[in-house]
């Protein structure tokens, strides 16, 4: 089932939606809520997310690493909404 819910959230994410609404359909579910992680790893405040640059982080949204599932079809204006929303999520 988990895997159901991976791919029907990698195939999209909904047209106009910002930061915080990218996270919570597409990225909450594995790493969690305030990004704490759970099935993915922690990605907020001092995981190995915290050192990359915004360029590397759209880069990992967009192509997804190892098991995470890539977000090709996200906009560039919803992926630097999304990276902003997780640089919020990563201050201490």
């Amino acid at each position: 089932m988990l895997a159901l819910t991976l791919a029907a959230t990698a195939c999209g994410g909904s047209q106009g939606a910002t930061g915080p609404d990218l996270y919570a359909e597409s990225c909450a579910i594995c790493h969690g809520d305030r990004a704490e992680g759970g099935i993915g790893p922690a990605i907020g405040p001092g995981s190995n997310s915290v050192d990359l640059t915004d360029d590397q982080l759209a880069g990992v949204i967009t192509v997804g690493p190892g098991s995470m599932p890539g977000f090709p079809r996200l906009s560039d204006e919803q992926i630097n909404s999304l990276v902003a929303y997780m640089r919020e999520l990563q201050k201490p």
